[in-house]
């Protein structure tokens, strides 16, 4: 067992840990390389933006440091992703040379993968052409809203901001019927209906939009309510809102 150890160490992260003295090094490069080509691989396919915009050494450096600190809960390749987050957020901390919104672009690279392979979970029971406002509107258990200090979904090789803009940046990822995942950019009005609907409650679509119009104190709610189930319809027809509950 000591010996799998000393061999694993090794491979993770060669600089510190010496090869075992029972391995020529001709043969342990072979397990060093295939493993880390493995694990940079799937690092690179899951965060293809992070990966364009870093340079050869940034990147590379990073990808080390990664294998020689966290380590994984999970055996899955799948998973990795989500353990380079883990690493992101609990171990590498703050580093002069990364990009201030490191950690934010990579959850919302994160999040398409994960996404496309959640668990559909129990549709609600809903109508599925029921009027959105005479009725609850139901989210999908497949759209999940983000909010990030960065926009994040302008971010690459040509915009690279060193500030976050002076407003936050709302967006609303989903996976359609066709299990095609999607991203939508929300206002503050979207987000706050699609925050509404997130609550258990009973109110209908016309009282959470009317909800909505009362806290932007607006002189005509029903300009609110009107553009509101423009909103949601346009949801329904990306099936982010399933229909509705009487």
């Amino acid at each position: 067992m000591q010996h799998q150890y000393a061999f694993a160490a090794h491979i993770r992260d060669p600089q510190a840990n010496p090869r075992p003295a029972d391995v020529e090094d001709r043969r342990m490069a072979i397990y060093r390389e295939l493993f880390y080509n493995n694990v940079e691989g799937f690092l690179a396919n899951g965060f293809p933006v992070l990966r364009e915009i870093l340079d050869d050494t940034a990147w590379h450096a990073m990808a080390r440091d990664f294998l020689a600190r966290h380590r994984c809960h999970s055996p899955l390749f799948l998973e990795i992703p989500r353990e380079f987050l883990a690493y992101l957020e609990e171990e590498r901390g703050e580093q002069p040379d990364d990009p201030p919104f490191l950690h934010e672009l990579a959850h919302y690279e994160w999040v398409e993968l994960a996404l496309s392979v959640a668990d559909e979970g129990e549709a609600p029971a809903c109508e599925p052409d029921a009027d959105l406002l005479v009725t609850r509107p139901l989210l999908s258990p497949l759209a999940w809203p983000l909010s990030y200090r960065f926009d994040v979904h302008h971010i690459g090789p040509d915009y690279q901001p060193a500030e976050p803009p002076a407003q936050p940046t709302y967006l609303l990822v989903y996976r359609d019927a066709d299990d095609e995942v999607g991203f939508l950019e929300l206002n503050p009005v979207s987000a706050r209906l699609f925050a509404l609907l997130q609550e258990d409650g009973d109110e209908n679509g016309r009282d959470v939009l009317a909800r909505i119009a009362a806290e932007l104190d607006h002189p005509d709610p029903q300009v609110v309510i009107d553009g509101g189930l423009d909103i949601l319809e346009a949801w329904r027809r990306r099936g982010i809102v399933a229909g509705g509950r009487a």
